[in-house]
């Protein structure tokens, strides 16, 4: 007899589920939960974003997975400023948030059942979901060392990275595009948190793409970088974000897009083309974080707790407690008891036990009393 449906796919269970218990108990602080877990914005939508999606409300008709002109034209433009190699208006296309694409570009691409899928050790867990739902095998790897990759059909990067902050240089990325053009594999490198460096090089010559002409010679080939506007501009809410790659590659996509409606509502792709146009508002808002992390950073390295240095960009600090080195959740039970939440490193990978993922993204009141909680408490 057939199996009935719903058959469960192999997946694992939701990471934040397991954060229940932990979040219950920083709620009942009397000073308030701090929730420093997750990576959503709470700061506003810039006005004249918002005035961009008001402007295009009236879409009557259906709009197109491509994409308008104006919004390709403005991804190209946004490539062009981080030196991205120009890929014309046939590489380009917005996506449905960047998480959406992580997760289904392995099954657009037609990875097969039974082939590999390479996802960074340490890693936001919807690069290994995006393998299993094309029925491939993830297998985590350190990203910067290739020669120690085995064969496989699509690697993903994650630069800077979540939940770490390890931002890659180009001769990394160079190695990594050299394995995969010499083993015939396909890179897909998740850039949405290239708005946010905090260290050097970075804050003045930026965050190298793997579309940066010097890092593919020019070459777009076998390549593709997703990048989302959730974080540089507080449209989470939208569901804002890009595809910009290889037009080889990018034309299958499209072709399964169009067969599944996977498009982006019209109002945000106008919202969208204004939002990239514009470099002022995210730097604003990069000072509005850079602010939380200083004082985050500074009460967490005087509490003893180990600041991961190489943390260079992003939206977390990666920290681990030498009391229990090993034990992520032993950190994050002593933050909930002082009412502060934090994601513990079991959640992205074996080899991030040990660490907790704390956020910048609450309010300045809710990071300033996070901070002075910890202060007091490190303090006795």
């Amino acid at each position: 007899m057939t199996e009935s449906l719903p058959r469960p796919l192999d997946l694992p269970e939701f990471p934040w589920d397991q954060l229940a218990p932990a979040k219950a108990r920083a709620a009942a602080h009397p000073g308030g939960i701090c929730d420093l877990s997750v990576g959503t914005p709470v700061d506003d939508t810039p006005d004249f974003i918002r005035e961009a999606l008001s402007e295009a409300s009236n879409a009557h008709g259906y709009p197109t997975v491509i994409g308008t002109t104006e919004v390709r034209e403005a991804i190209l433009a946004w490539g062009a400023r981080r030196g991205m190699v120009d890929v014309g208006p046939g590489g380009v296309i917005p996506t449905i948030g960047s998480k959406e694409a992580v997760a289904w570009i392995p099954f657009l691409l037609g990875v097969r059942p039974g082939e590999k899928v390479l996802v960074p050790e340490v890693a936001y867990p919807t690069y290994d979901i995006g393998a299993r739902l094309a029925g491939a095998t993830p297998i985590p790897v350190d990203p910067t060392n290739p020669d120690s990759w085995p064969e496989a059909a699509l690697v993903y990067l994650n630069s800077p990275g979540n939940p770490d902050g390890h931002v890659m240089s180009k001769d990394q990325l160079r190695a990594a595009v050299a394995w995969a053009r010499s083993h015939g594999a396909v890179i897909v490198s998740d850039e949405c948190y290239a708005a946010l460096p905090w260290a050097e090089p970075y804050v003045s010559e930026g965050v190298p793409s793997l579309l940066d002409a010097q890092v593919c010679d020019g070459d777009a080939s076998g390549l593709i970088v997703l990048y989302s506007l959730s974080k540089q501009s507080n449209l989470a809410g939208y569901r804002a974000a890009l595809l910009y790659g290889d037009p080889a590659l990018v034309a299958p996509i499209v072709t399964v897009r169009k067969h599944s409606g996977l498009m982006v509502p019209a109002p945000v792709q106008h919202a969208m083309s204004v939002a990239l146009a514009d470099t002022e508002h995210v730097k604003t808002q990069r000072a509005l974080y850079g602010a939380r992390r200083a004082l985050l950073l500074d009460a967490l390295t005087d509490a003893g707790l180990n600041v991961d240095p190489n943390s260079a960009a992003g939206l977390y600090l990666w920290v681990a407690d030498p009391a229990h080195p090993t034990d992520s959740w032993a950190l994050v039970d002593r933050l909930a008891q002082l009412g502060i939440l934090v994601a513990p490193g079991d959640f992205y990978g074996t080899a991030a036990r040990g660490r907790v993922r704390v956020a910048l993204t609450a309010s300045d009141e809710r990071i300033a009393a996070a901070a002075e909680r910890i202060r007091e408490a490190w303090a006795h």
